[in-house]
């Protein structure tokens, strides 16, 4: 997960800290250190840093620090909301034309991840804001390109314009802003070329392109994994083309998080969208205040919600809840559930949205890949409908049938039997509303 590092980092600085009745300036000089070394070693901009640490520090030693009754917690609630300025302050919406299709010229390197990003983007609009858009292959240099999104077009059945790689560019995203007037398209995407560096050719041709379909939005795709150089790229892109819009891929990998943290800064441009995996519903909109609040261990309920209500069946949930409630939980509602679990995106992504699961005994160092969810439905598929349905069965023998059966150990068929049952006990405590009632440990059942 992205920030994952200077999370941790700045989570333990500021841990301490909040508990405190008071605080004084050498606490705050100290803190601010710290918050510059992680920042730093997050890859971001030190010119970034250095504003930064500065409105932190100005903040946190004046009146509405040390006059408040939490003074520990108020300065993270600065920090906070000092990092959701840092990225943009709120979310910034992609353009819409006030009549007829809005133009999105898609720019970036080469290996940024611009083609799967417009069929992303696209779909985004199409799922959620109930648009239709059309895209435009006129990255002719690259062959492949063309093919693949085309590919992409055909994935989601939606069109796809291409006059193939002998056509010249410009005149690829006239025709296809022709076709997008034509049949009424909301929004037409043009997928265009990239180099592996910036150079005069590649920038002289998306300004004739710029100049011809006249865009309301430039949306440049920087790769977040390459750090302080996806700023570089942003800020030579946003001198010479004017970029009104940035989207960051590979959100969820590896990565320090420098870029997400730099780039508005250092272009004034907002970032628009997040990419956060390889699946083609892997986009979401860009939220400065929930991504601090993930950076600095408070979750992002309201995107875990959100994704909660596009990705899981309604009535399903509904019917689990009543189970629940009656105690009347199966292998076989358990087996659903994690498929609809697993619709929502990785389990690492999921965990970082709900405030201190990383802190929660049992989670804190658990792996939250998705090969543990395949394995522990390999063990429950490989269970006879009886034993789904009453795991009081269960016995030596089946449980060595199981483990045979799903490539797993019989340690790891006892281990799935006993968080099961901890995992009905934890859903009693929640649904029961006693309140003060000692909670027991529990771990979560995939792990």
């Amino acid at each position: 997960m992205a920030f994952e590092g200077l999370g941790e980092r700045l989570q333990s600085t500021f841990d301490h800290m909040k508990s405190r009745g008071k605080v004084t300036d050498e606490d705050v000089k100290a803190m601010m250190r710290e918050v510059r070394l992680a920042l730093l070693e997050a890859d971001v901009n030190y010119k970034v840093v250095k504003q930064f640490v500065n409105s932190v520090k100005d903040r946190a030693t004046g009146q509405e620090v040390m006059k408040s009754l939490t003074p520990g917690q108020q300065v993270v609630k600065v920090v906070s909301e000092e990092l959701t300025q840092l990225m943009g302050g709120e979310q910034a919406e992609i353009a819409k034309a006030a009549k007829g299709p809005t133009v999105v010229m898609m720019v970036g390197l080469q290996g940024a991840g611009k083609t799967t990003t417009s069929a992303k983007i696209a779909n985004y609009l199409r799922k959620n804001k109930n648009r239709q858009p059309l895209m435009a292959a006129a990255d002719v240099y690259r062959p492949a390109a063309i093919d693949q999104l085309e590919t992409l077009g055909r994935q989601l059945n939606m069109p796809v314009f291409s006059l193939g790689t002998e056509a010249d560019p410009v005149d690829i995203a006239k025709q296809s802003l022709a076709k997008a007037k034509e049949e009424h398209y909301d929004y037409l995407f043009i997928d265009t070329a990239g180099r592996l560096h910036v150079d005069d050719s590649l920038m002289d041709e998306l300004q004739r392109m710029k100049e011809a379909v006249n865009p309301d939005e430039i949306m440049l795709v920087v790769d977040s994994m390459t750090g302080q150089d996806a700023v570089n790229v942003a800020e030579s892109f946003n001198e010479q083309l004017g970029i009104t819009g940035v989207t960051l891929t590979k959100l969820d990998g590896d990565t320090r998080g420098g870029a997400a943290l730099s780039v508005k800064s250092v272009t004034d441009k907002p970032i628009k969208f997040a990419g956060t995996g390889e699946k083609i519903d892997a986009i979401e909109p860009f939220h400065p205040e929930r991504m601090a609040s993930r950076i600095l261990g408070m979750g992002d309920m309201l995107s875990l919600i959100e994704k909660a209500q596009t990705d899981v069946d309604e009535d399903k949930a509904k019917e689990l809840e009543k189970k629940m409630r009656s105690q009347d939980l199966t292998f076989d509602d358990f087996l659903e559930q994690l498929g609809q679990v697993r619709n929502m995106g990785s389990m690492e992504d999921i965990m970082s949205m709900i405030p201190g699961a990383g802190k929660m005994k049992g989670l804190k160092n658990a792996q939250m890949d998705d090969s543990q969810i395949t394995r522990v439905e390999a063990i429950v598929r490989s269970m006879t409908r009886e034993e789904r349905q009453q795991p009081s069965l269960m016995n030596a023998s089946r449980k060595r049938r199981i483990a045979k059966g799903s490539g797993t150990t019989i340690q790891d068929v006892n281990r799935l039997l006993k968080q099961f049952e901890d995992m009905k006990k934890m859903m009693k405590q929640m649904t029961s509303q006693q309140k003060g009632k000692k909670k027991g440990n529990f771990s979560m059942p995939f792990m």
